[in-house]
C-alpha cells in the first residue's frame, strides 16, 4: 500500500473526501515527524509505538573492495508493534 491508497481507504472508511483524508494524513506525519524529532515516543494504543535511538558509531567494510570503514553514529526511528496488530497479522 502506498500514500494514495492509504488516502482512499482513509476516505473510504472515515466516509471523507480524499482531499480532507490527505489533509489528515499530513497533519499525522508533520505532528509525529516533530514528536520524534524533540526525542518524543508517539504512542497509537493497539497499533504500535514509533520511538527514536541512538545507533553507536561502528566499523563496517566497503563489500566491493574489503576496506575497513567507519561508520558514524546516528539516531534511527524504529517502531514496536502493539498487541492488538501482532494478534491480527498472524
Amino acid at each position: 500500500m502506498n500514500k494514495a491508497d492509504l488516502i482512499n481507504a482513509m476516505a473510504d472508511g472515515a466516509g471523507i473526501t480524499k482531499v480532507q483524508a490527505s489533509a489528515a494524513l499530513s497533519a499525522f506525519l508533520s505532528s509525529s515527524e516533530k514528536a520524534l524529532k524533540k526525542g518524543d515516543k508517539v504512542i497509537l494504543v493497539g497499533f504500535g509505538t514509533f520511538s527514536v535511538t541512538k545507533r553507536a558509531a561502528r566499523k563496517g567494510r566497503n563489500p566491493k573492495t574489503g576496506k575497513e570503514i567507519n561508520i558514524a553514529a546516528k539516531k534511527v526511528v524504529r517502531f514496536k508493534p502493539g498487541s492488538e496488530l501482532s494478534t491480527k497479522v498472524k
